[in-house]
């Protein structure tokens, strides 16, 4: 599902942005920019935009100098939404269950080349990846950040630390779905679990914030705070 809400204050994408470069992993053009040999990564499933947004860029390099490789696939190879293409028929062509797919041939060359751990965000779009990708064990953290529609059942098929961070106003993860989530995963006591509702933003804060909206930016970056805290107490 694309709602309108996910393509609210779209980025200018640049295929040059951010401290990082373009390699190959798992057949995606990504975007990885930090330590080359540690051990530790993050993977990051950008929102309906893509890889080349670049505020999510610059979270990725903030998140590098952290210490991890940190990876930002291509999952819509090539073919970000734009308003210029039919909103169904490009929701059709990119399905959550095609990203994850792909995310996981992600995951599976970095351990190859020696990456021990795995953490994955995922934005919107890539929050409801990165649910499913959350369900094998080949990740070992998770974070959602105002991702698309999730279920009960798929919060109940995680098998790793998960928090989700939402948005007071958001028709496609509201606060009452996430809160009760949020109780399924209390249930499961094997797994660690984080939900936080951010006041008085929308669908999209985290990484399609104005700059000029000093509330904006600062709900923005307690999330990147938030996302970075879960990460760096699992993924170590």
């Amino acid at each position: 599902m694309l709602g309108p809400h996910c393509t609210d204050n779209p980025p200018t994408l640049s295929s040059t942005c951010g401290a990082g470069n373009i390699q190959e992993i798992g057949g995606l053009q990504t975007y990885v920019t930090g330590d080359q040999n540690s051990k530790l990564a993050i993977l990051l499933a950008a929102d309906a935009f893509g890889y080349e947004a670049p505020k999510l860029r610059s979270l990725a390099d903030k998140v590098a100098a952290s210490g991890f490789l940190v990876v930002v696939p291509d999952l819509f190879h090539g073919d970000p939404f734009s308003f210029e293409k039919p909103r169904e028929a490009w929701a059709s062509a990119h399905t959550p269950d095609k990203g994850c797919e792909d995310a996981k041939n992600v995951v599976e060359a970095l351990k190859s080349r020696g990456v021990t751990k795995v953490g994955a965000a995922g934005f919107c779009w890539g929050g409801m990846v990165v649910v499913r990708l959350a369900k094998f064990d080949c990740i070992d953290a998770a974070v959602l950040l105002h991702p698309g529609p999730i279920t009960e059942e798929q919060i109940n098929e995680v098998k790793c630390p998960i928090a989700m961070l939402g948005a007071e106003t958001d028709n496609l993860a509201p606060p009452e779905l996430l809160k009760k989530l949020g109780e399924v995963l209390s249930a499961k006591s094997e797994i660690d679990s984080f939900v936080k509702i951010f006041p008085g933003v929308g669908h999209g804060w985290t990484v399609r914030y104005d700059d000029d909206d000093e509330f904006a930016v600062k709900s923005a970056q307690e999330s990147h705070v938030d996302m970075m805290n879960w990460l760096t107490k699992y993924i170590k």
